[in-house]
C-alpha cells in the first residue's frame, strides 16, 4: 500500500489510471470471492484504502474551499 506523501507526489492522470486499475482488481477479487477461489482476504482491506486515499486526493485537489483554506 502506498504512502499519503507518495500519492500526493503523483500527478492527477497518474492517480486516475491507478483508480482505474484499483477498481479493475477490486471487481477482481470479488468475483474471487463469489466463486471460492480468494484465498488472501485481506487484500480487500488494502484496495479500499488505497482506493479512499486516492479519491480524497483527488477530491483535495479540486475543491476550490481547500486551496482558499491553505492560503
Amino acid at each position: 500500500m502506498a504512502k499519503a506523501t507518495d500519492i500526493r507526489a503523483q500527478k492527477n492522470e497518474e492517480l486516475e489510471g491507478r483508480l482505474g486499475e484499483l477498481k479493475k482488481e477490486q471487481f477482481n477479487l470479488r468475483f474471487q470471492k463469489a466463486s471460492g477461489q480468494l484465498t488472501n482476504t485481506a487484500q480487500f482491506g488494502r484496495v479500499r484504502t488505497e482506493i479512499a486515499q486516492i479519491k480524497t486526493i483527488l477530491r483535495e485537489r479540486r475543491s476550490p474551499a481547500t486551496s482558499k483554506a491553505a492560503s
